[in-house]
This record gives structure tokens, sequence and C-alpha cells, in this order.
């Protein structure tokens, strides 16, 4: 498997945007806005559960809900979110998440 799109500067610089941008609309202090955007991360991950429920036909009441592509957006949702959670956490937020997957690969594909 070959990934055509790699997380590089482009992506952090939008996610840096993203975080801008919450900063001036949310009314949280700091403190409340990390918190706010670990709990987020949660929320979406709910947000996949459900696609996936309902693309895989698993709640007889709702039935087939979503689709797989639904779960696939909320899968980026997740992403997107963590990262907006970790540059809330840390300037650095592409830096240590460069070396996160690089202890991770290191562990697993070595």
């Amino acid at each position: 498997m070959t990934l055509n799109a790699t997380v590089g500067d482009d992506t952090w610089a939008t996610v840096e945007r993203l975080k801008g941008w919450l900063d001036a609309e949310d009314n949280a202090t700091p403190q409340q806005a990390r918190l706010l955007r670990l709990l987020k991360v949660q929320e979406e991950v709910g947000e996949v559960a459900q696609a996936a429920m309902g693309a895989a036909n698993a709640n007889p009441r709702k039935g087939n809900s979503h689709t797989w592509e639904d779960v696939q957006h909320e899968l980026c949702d997740v992403m997107l979110s963590s990262m907006v959670a970790l540059l809330t956490l840390t300037p650095d937020a592409a830096k240590v998440f460069q070396e996160r997957l690089d202890a991770v690969a290191e562990r697993s594909l070595t």
C-alpha cells in the first residue's frame, strides 16, 4: 500500500489556523480549552462508532443509516480533533507527532 499524501507543513499550518479560529471564537479559558478539545476527540470517536454500526446495519432501530464513506469522514474528524488538541497542548505538535510516529514505527516495524 502506498499513501499519496503525507501529514506535512501544509497540514499543520491548516491545523494551526483552525486552532487560532477556535481560540478566537470560543469563550473558554486556556485551561478549559485544553479539556474541551480533549473531550471533543472522545465525542468524535463516538461518532465513528455510530457510523460504523450504521454502515454494518448493526442497530435494528436505525437500520443501514450510514455508509463506510461516512465512517472514513468520521475517522478524519477524530484525526483532526486530535491534531487540534495536541496543538493546544504544545506548540511543537508536529514535532511531537513525528517523534511518536517514528517511535511506534521503530518498535513495530523492526
